[in-house]
């Protein structure tokens, strides 16, 4: 693994775009095989105490939710050996004798790609609390829920790996749901997807909150014409085994060309209040996930990829600002591997 660029700030967040495959690759074909990771913080929490670390898991995304800047130019699976290889460099960084003193060391599988999708999540799962020396070591898998064969046997090894590598609330669950229109969420999400039973009656069978598992998360970011019924998800979902999520959208090169606007204004917390309230009726707790804003900018938010905006030339407003964010751009002659 070869990094080409970085962009961000090590106060908050810093975004790596790495080469794989290189050897036995054609020239024109090496940009297939470009993926990106990310290391973040989150003020005022200092990194001693949770420090956050995001993969990716194929290179593209077959799914190419509306949204979401990392999907489409799909070309194939990673390996558990390069997913691992992503950690072990921003690890070693820092922490070249891999022990990670770190409170809480979350790894999160949610940059780029669908890791259901692909079983070598599942491996890199297996083999990664025997890498480092990290006894806060916590996973989080994030998932549209597609309804296929392949996944359908991921999601049966997740309880087993999740039971006997991340057990006592070491494991986030994570289903993105956006809306609670089928319809929508079908164009927002352009797959055959578990529906809303089939997706309670996993996270039944997934969470046991008597063994300490944290409570499986519902993501929603809400956008403007896309509804969101607090009452719909209570009609399906159990409060005591379902937690809600809710996120801005954030500003992508997708959302962009599609006009999606976000419901949520993050500089005015008054526009997530009655969506708040609304799921809090309904007896669920919720986490309103506004992070620093100052992320979009580096490109580091959930749904983000710096190679589409390098690619299209299009910049969302308050977003991907590469310029002033750009900490180093790689040649092909330097070598930064893990």
């Amino acid at each position: 693994m070869r990094i080409l660029a970085e962009y961000g700030n090590d106060d908050l967040a810093k975004v790596y775009v790495a080469q794989l495959r290189e050897e036995g690759v054609q020239s024109e074909d090496s940009q297939k095989f470009v993926v990106e990771c990310v290391e973040s913080v989150q003020p005022p929490i200092p990194r001693e105490k949770k420090w956050v670390l995001i993969v990716s898991t194929m290179f593209g995304c077959p799914i190419k939710c509306k949204f979401c800047d990392a999907g489409g130019d799909y070309a194939g699976k990673l390996t558990a050996e390069e997913i691992l290889a992503q950690i072990a460099y921003m690890v070693r960084r820092r922490f070249p004798n891999d022990r990670v003193p770190i409170l809480k060391f979350k790894i999160q599988f949610a940059r780029m790609g669908e890791p259901s999708l692909n079983p070598a999540v599942l491996e890199a799962m297996r083999r990664l609390p025997e890498m480092f020396d990290a006894p806060g070591l916590n996973v989080s898998l994030s998932t549209v829920a597609p309804k296929v064969g392949i996944a359908d046997k991921f999601f049966e090894e997740l309880i087993e790996i999740k039971e006997r590598y991340y057990s006592q609330g070491r494991f986030q669950l994570q289903f993105s749901i956006h809306t609670t229109d089928i319809d929508k969420r079908d164009e927002l999400i352009p797959i055959k997807k578990r529906s809303f039973e089939e997706i309670a009656a996993y996270g039944d069978r997934f969470c046991s909150p008597e063994k300490g598992d944290k409570k499986v998360t519902l993501n929603f970011a809400p956008a403007v014409g896309y509804p969101l019924d607090a009452k719909i998800i209570r009609k399906h979902f159990d409060p005591s085994k379902f937690i809600i999520k809710i996120t801005p959208l954030n500003p992508t090169v997708r959302s962009h060309e599609k006009s999606l606007r976000s419901l949520i204004d993050p500089y005015d917390f008054a526009t997530s209040r009655c969506i708040v309230e609304s799921f809090e009726r309904e007896g669920f707790e919720v986490i309103l996930s506004i992070g620093e804003l100052e992320e979009n900018k580096i490109g580091s938010n959930c749904g983000q990829y710096v190679q589409r905006v390098i690619r299209s030339g299009v910049k969302p407003e308050s977003s991907y600002d590469l310029e002033k964010y750009g900490v180093r751009i790689f040649s092909s002659r330097d070598s930064d591997r893990p």
